[in-house]
């Protein structure tokens, strides 16, 4: 079974693998994208691996969503950008980076508030967007930091 996030309504369908090429979204009906890339799911950042990830990532940009499990703004932004991570089709990345158990990130990025998503593109922050925002506005910067270089 695989858990493929539908690109119209962002409801999960578990799907037999054997029938993913045919599998429909059980909210919307909606036919559901027959493959699932490594980027369909945003990535999960550390102080440890954000240098890597994020610094190091070159061409595609990267949008780092900076928030905390207890954060009510945050748990409303997350299915937003798992909705955004599932049509990405390999244009953008996006992870995630809890803040409370990475303080050296945040600190070094002056998150004071969250959520905060920080855009990244060739290893230079390009963007930031602070607060809960609609789907369309993280896609439209998206969009922006995908057209446009460092």
């Amino acid at each position: 079974m695989r858990v493929v996030i539908c690109n119209k309504c962002g409801a999960k369908n578990r799907v037999d693998e054997s029938r993913l090429s045919e599998a429909k979204c059980g909210r919307c009906g909606e036919r559901l994208p027959a493959t699932a890339s490594a980027d369909s799911k945003p990535a999960v950042i550390t102080d440890q691996t954000f240098e890597r990830e994020v610094l190091q990532a070159r061409g595609q940009p990267v949008l780092v969503d900076c928030w905390a499990p207890w954060c009510g703004p945050c748990r409303m932004v997350g299915p937003i950008l798992d909705q955004l991570a599932a049509e990405s089709a390999g244009r953008y990345r996006i992870a995630k980076l809890n803040v409370d158990e990475n303080p050296q990130t945040s600190a070094s990025f002056k998150i004071s508030s969250i959520p905060t998503m920080l855009i990244f593109k060739d290893g230079k922050l390009i963007d930031r967007l602070i607060g809960a925002q609609p789907k369309q506005a993280i896609a439209e910067r998206l969009q922006f930091a995908t057209r446009h270089a460092a």
